[in-house]
């Protein structure tokens, strides 16, 4: 699964043509209001299950409302005013309120335990917290006596019930006020901002110590809106669904995409709901994590697989035409003659079907954040609903690479945007130097030297990869991520568990196990969905998580899955031995970070017995 690193070889330009952008994120908007000021801006979910269109006046103005709330609490430039909340419009218009202050946001996962919050809170110097509820307000509460710079804590739900809180109506209806007497105020903290100037603080979820945080400047962010603008994925006439965390850089950089562009962004970050709401938007572009796909690819083919019959036949039939098709495509032919009209065929019975229920009218998907499996990516480029696959970090305003529509291959995370260039050092490590990259990490010049100090002006990742012929770059693992067995073969373990993930549809998060081990092993946590239908079709009557872990049935096709992997692996990686979990690995249980990245050393430590016994 490993290859030879490209060393010293570069792709990319900083010379490459792209928009001029604009100095700031708050020029940005206010230049996004004078374009398309009364046009539809964002759509979000109401009480009673419907949805609500709002526009760029709308939005804007109401964030220019609390931007002045902000200020007459106090606020100067650059300082920290924290988000602890799920993605939800408020989250959108809070930022953008931060951002046309002249001061910085801090964001918080809703998901951080009461003491992180206080660390992060603390080492920001954050001085008011944006808190989504009484509950997200507690875990600031609760540090308070660490906080000695945090003042005001806003609800964006329900009202304050304590001298040092202010509900979102209160802290919207005194920024009225105060722009009655300042009318001038917040045009005055934009144009006063600098491009250098601090906008956002992200602290990285690490799996051991303290999170990192990276300072992103409005400079950052205003390159990455002007570089997405040059690749003409996203249009002004999209509609964009919006559900990753508005606290990770994934989702902060498409708002910057947004404001730039323009269009249409509906807005809910209820994870379940997302395949619910697909029919309901109709969006023509989404992002995702990888886990996203593995859910919809695992959930349609195991259904048939249950189903069976002639509707199983007509499903094979039509992805091996398709697959035909696809290979065709590649290679630059056109696809006509019997194939093409077999083509058409499978597209009426099969395929539209399939992009019906994610509502029909998507042009691409982004995928980020972590390894897409090649088999998937290429079952939804079979279907009609390409995946285009992108890389970056938080330190690199999230948007680094992705496949262009016109040069994409799978497996690939694409070509640097414009502006941006990619090296691969002698060990391999992947070096970038553009306009994404951060200032540094917030008061860490140790950190800072790790990662500038490898090469002068380039960052260094941490990931190993190669560039291809087409200038593309490929990730084959995070460089402190491979293992070494005991017998000294090197093996990365992400490529073996998105290959698994492709052809196991009952498996939710996996785990390779390796490192100073004689064999790999492997640990498989069921996906809930994936592990009732599979109950139902076998006729078993328990089908909760812990009991399924036990049955023969679940074993024997978990077995299957992994002789069908281990066949496109090299002997020294093929996977020996593997536990099913008891239970599914959750953000809530520390085992998978926000945005759905496993914590492999969490895993291998809570379930330290299981690994043990797979080598006793």
């Amino acid at each position: 699964m490993t290859e030879a690193p490209s060393a010293g070889r570069t792709t990319g330009s900083l010379n490459e043509p792209y928009p001029t952008p604009a100095a700031t994120v708050g020029q940005m908007i206010f230049d996004r209001q004078d374009k398309s000021g009364p046009e539809e801006a964002f759509q979000a979910p109401t009480a009673d299950g419907g949805w609500r269109s709002f526009t760029w006046n709308q939005v804007i103005d109401e964030a220019t409302e609390v931007a002045a709330g902000l200020i007459a609490l106090g606020i100067e430039p650059e300082q920290r005013v924290a988000i602890a909340s799920n993605t939800r419009l408020e989250w959108i218009i809070a930022d953008m309120a931060i951002m046309l202050a002249g001061a910085a946001t801090t964001t918080v996962y809703p998901s951080t335990g009461a003491e992180d919050v206080g660390f992060i809170l603390g080492d920001s110097n954050s001085r008011i917290v944006f808190a989504e509820d009484e509950s997200q307000a507690e875990k600031a509460k609760e540090q308070k006596d660490k906080l000695s710079e945090l003042e005001t804590i806003v609800l964006i739900d329900g009202d304050a019930s304590s001298d040092d809180e202010i509900s979102w109506a209160d802290l919207r209806a005194k920024g009225k006020a105060y722009l009655e007497d300042h009318p001038n105020i917040v045009r005055e903290r934009v144009d006063n901002t600098k491009s250098d100037d601090l906008a956002t603080l992200i602290y990285t979820s690490g799996t051991t110590g303290k999170p990192k945080g990276v300072e992103l400047t409005h400079a950052n962010w205003a390159y990455e809106g002007a570089a997405m603008a040059a690749l003409g994925i996203i249009r002004p006439d999209d509609v964009q669904f919006l559900w990753l965390p508005l606290a990770h850089s994934f989702g902060k950089v498409l708002i910057c995409a947004h404001l730039q562009i323009g269009g249409v962004t509906a807005v809910d970050g209820r994870v379940p709901k997302i395949i619910e709401n697909l029919p309901v938007i109709r969006p023509t572009l989404m992002a995702a994590v990888p886990r996203i796909f593995e859910k919809v690819h695992a959930g349609v083919t195991h259904q048939v697989e249950v189903e069976g019959g002639a509707k199983a036949k007509i499903f094979n039939w039509a992805f091996a035409k398709g697959a035909q098709a696809r290979e065709k495509r590649m290679a630059g032919e056109n696809v006509g003659g019997l194939l093409g009209m077999q083509l058409g065929l499978a597209d009426r019975l099969v395929f539209s079907k399939i992009r019906e229920r994610l509502g029909g009218r998507l042009r691409y998907f982004v995928s980020g954040s972590a390894a897409l499996s090649s088999d998937i990516n290429e079952w939804f480029d079979i279907v009609g609903m390409p995946v285009l696959e992108g890389y970056g970090l938080t330190e690199t305003s999230a948007a680094t690479t992705v496949n262009r529509p016109n040069n994409r291959m799978s497996g690939t995370v694409g070509e640097p945007l414009p502006g941006t260039e990619v090296k691969i050092a002698d060990d391999g490590e992947i070096l970038i130097r553009g306009g994404g990259v951060m200032r540094g990490y917030r008061n860490r010049p140790e950190a800072n030297e790790e990662v500038f100090g490898v090469a002068e002006g380039w960052f260094a990742t941490g990931d190993i990869g190669v560039i291809d012929d087409g200038g593309r770059i490929k990730i084959t693992d995070r460089k402190k991520d491979l293992v070494k067995t005991s017998g000294g073969k090197y093996i990365a373990p992400g490529a073996i568990e998105a290959s698994f993930k492709a052809v196991c549809p009952l498996a939710g998060a996996v785990v390779v196990i390796a490192n100073d081990r004689k064999f790999a092993s492997m640990l498989v946590a069921l996906d809930p969905d994936a592990a009732k239908t599979f109950a139902t079709a076998h006729g078993i009557s328990d089908d909760s998580i812990e009991a399924m872990s036990k049955d023969p049935q679940v074993e024997a096709s978990v077995q299957e899955a992994i002789d069908k992997l281990n066949q496109g692996l090299n002997h020294w990686e093929t996977i020996k031995k593997f536990v099913i979990l008891p239970r599914e690995l959750t953000v809530e249980g520390g085992e998978l970070t926000p945005s759905l990245k496993v914590k492999r050393k969490v895993v291998e430590q809570e379930f330290e017995d299981d690994v043990n016994g797979m080598y006793s």
